[in-house]
């Protein structure tokens, strides 16, 4: 079951009617029941959704569910065990920092269980494969590499699994910080398989998860429209890139330098387009069962810094690679170097999570240093005022975005092909490559069936509407009001309906 089909659509129907009418029935008996039903409801779709997708790995959710539910409650007791003896009036000050010292010790040493649990699980399904492949390739050990491809070709980890172990180490950390851990295992696992973000976020922490729902009319028209202009996003735009990156980027040796660079354009798009088109799904599914999970996209491709594009591309797992990994390593308050490491380290991280392949490491790399420069520039900047004038000048703003998009667009090739050799073919063949003379032929008008330039200028024509829509909402303040998103929403679905590609194409982030 895809988010952009009719069972989905079918399947969303009826759980909302039953939801509504359940919750309105038993409300006026009982505040319990009604909040028991709510989530029984729930957690009983979301294992239905992810039945349809991956009905064997219920049992192994379910099971980390349970561990990180009573991991939390046995932080949370040991950290309150503690609290009291070491208030104790008839000990000394020696024996209360000792005794402090101790159960903070234990305390920690769960917490870390906990996120050694999860990480290893991660590791398991998704990394052993890479891990022995890049042992085995210097040592040329062909048994060890012959076992990796081995475990590879059997061993498919579960959809959503490295979203899934994020927010359990965020939950076992907001613990271990004082937030109250739940008693309520049922509301703790509806909130872990939540159907609309289970399989690729939003990263969502689950106290911003526990607000009682409910639903405005504005809300409910919001969630409709969420979810026909994701739907718009994903089958419309992401799809029918994706059909011309496919064909650029399957055909490497073919492909001339312009035919890379509109490819490298495009898939930044498709992208963009795929996954906040799915986030807005997301998004506007859980607004209809009155839970408001947070936004992921803000106008990515149009930030004049790195620093400034990683707060508003993935929100949320930025948000969580700040909070979990930035300010613990230290942040920025221990001097410009410390800082600058710090910032490299959370994105080689971000690049591994993302995949197990060297071309998502070099990638978290690249995207390091390049906050590393941008850390490095600001510090200047603030020494020398003539450059902090010239960086906020029309050309240096236009030079700031330029250096960004080119960054972040030329960084994608290695997203979209880790694999290292394809990645330099396209590198390589960006300056003075003729290509195949079939290219045009084959993809343009045959498989295509327009022109490069046709192609050129569509893609042209979605930068120009998206930078309209950026420059109304963002610089004229406007937004559409109910009534005119109540009109789209139909035309939007119809649309879908009848233009997107036959079959639909997985959401690109399910890999990851």
């Amino acid at each position: 079951m895809t988010f952009v089909s009719n069972i989905y659509a079918l399947f969303l129907l009826i759980l909302l009617i039953l939801y509504w009418s359940g919750v309105h029935l038993l409300a006026k008996n009982s505040a319990q029941k009604y909040q028991n039903f709510q989530l029984w409801l729930l957690l009983s779709a979301s294992i239905f959704f992810y039945a349809s997708l991956q009905w064997w790995y219920i049992p192994l959710l379910l099971a980390i569910t349970l561990i990180n539910f009573f991991l939390a409650r046995t932080i949370e007791a040991q950290s309150k065990v503690g609290g009291k003896q070491a208030q104790n009036n008839q000990l000394s000050n020696q024996e209360w920092e000792q005794l402090q010292g101790f159960w903070n010790r234990r305390t920690t040493h769960l917490l870390w269980l906990g996120i050694s649990l999860n990480v290893l699980l991660l590791v398991g399904f998704k990394y052993i494969p890479f891990i022995l492949n890049s042992v085995a390739a210097p040592l040329n050990l062909s048994f060890v590499t012959q076992s990796a491809n081995w475990i590879r070709d059997r061993l498919i980890a579960p959809l959503g699994l490295s979203f899934f172990t994020f927010e359990c180490i965020a939950y076992l950390v907001d613990v271990y910080r004082g937030a109250p851990a739940t008693r309520q295992l049922l509301q703790f696992t509806s909130y872990k398989l939540f159907f609309p973000k289970l399989i690729s976020g939003p990263i969502t922490r689950f106290h911003d998860f526990t607000s009682q729902p409910q639903i405005s009319f504005d809300e409910s028209i919001e969630g409709l429209w969420l979810i026909a202009s994701g739907a718009v996003k994903k089958a419309l735009l992401a799809d029918n890139l994706a059909i011309y990156v496919d064909l650029c980027y399957g055909n490497l040796e073919r492909a001339g330098s312009g035919d890379l660079w509109l490819a490298t354009l495009a898939y930044g798009l498709q992208l963009y387009f795929d996954f906040s088109g799915y986030v807005d799904i997301v998004r506007g599914t859980a607004l209809l069962f009155g839970f408001n999970l947070p936004e992921n996209f803000d106008f990515p491709y149009f930030t004049i810094s790195i620093a400034d594009f990683w707060r508003r591309w993935h929100i949320t797992l930025g948000n969580w690679l700040r909070n979990y990994l930035y300010f613990p390593l230290g942040g920025s308050r221990q001097g410009l170097g410390r800082t600058c490491l710090n910032l490299f380290i959370i994105m080689l991280i971000a690049g591994i999570w993302h995949g197990a392949a060297w071309g998502y490491v070099i990638w978290g790399a690249l995207h390091g240093i390049a906050l590393v420069i941008h850390r490095l520039t600001e510090s200047l900047s603030k020494s020398w005022q003539w450059l902090a004038s010239w960086w906020q000048s029309f050309f240096g703003i236009l030079l700031a975005w330029i250096l960004t998009q080119v960054m972040v667009f030329t960084s994608w090739v290695l997203f979209r092909l880790p694999n290292l050799g394809q990645a330099t073919t396209v590198f390589q063949h960006y300056w003075n490559y003729a290509g195949d003379t079939q290219f045009a032929q084959k993809v343009y008008a045959e498989a295509l069936g327009l022109q490069r330039y046709h192609v050129t200028l569509l893609i042209a024509a979605l930068i120009s509407s998206m930078s309209i829509i950026y420059f109304v909402q963002r610089g004229l303040k406007l937004q559409l009001n109910w009534t005119i998103k109540l009109i789209l929403v139909p035309i939007c679905l119809y649309c879908v309906w009848i233009l997107a590609p036959e079959g639909g194409l997985p959401y690109i982030y399910f890999d990851f």
